[in-house]
């Protein structure tokens, strides 16, 4: 081989590589996370039956999402495992506490987690009415 015919024969190598390294491709991220409330006033009351918050999530991830959570105010975590699928959509059912003050905000948050670890979070509030 010339040592012209290696020269090109490097270039062309070396211009195969830095068009690899421009192409787009896929990075870590966390998983996109959306929700949405049934309602924005709840009622904390002892009876009859405790008020119920609906809370729909939609968690998305390409690696494919390891768990969700959903918290109301200091209450446990209500959690869902995503079984490594992309997508987890659904609702989340919480009970109100009782015995709040009205006009008490209580902080809604969502957590999410993918398979590679990462995590991501929304938080909202709905207020405690009549």
């Amino acid at each position: 081989m010339t040592r012209a015919a290696g020269a090109a024969a490097l270039a062309a190598v070396g211009l195969g590589l830095a068009a690899g390294c421009l192409s787009d491709r896929p990075r870590p991220a966390p998983p996109t996370l959306a929700l949405s409330l049934s309602k924005t006033t709840v009622t904390s009351r002892p009876s009859p039956p405790p008020d119920t918050l609906i809370v729909h999530v939609r968690a998305e991830d390409s690696d494919g999402i390891d768990s969700v959570w959903v918290q109301l105010g200091q209450e446990p975590l209500l959690g869902a495992d995503g079984l490594f699928e992309t997508v987890l959509d659904g609702p989340f059912r919480i009970l109100v506490p009782t015995g709040l003050a009205m006009g008490t905000v209580l902080t809604v948050k969502v957590e999410a987690r993918d398979v590679a670890g990462f995590r991501s979070e929304r938080d909202t509030s709905v207020t405690v009415g009549p």
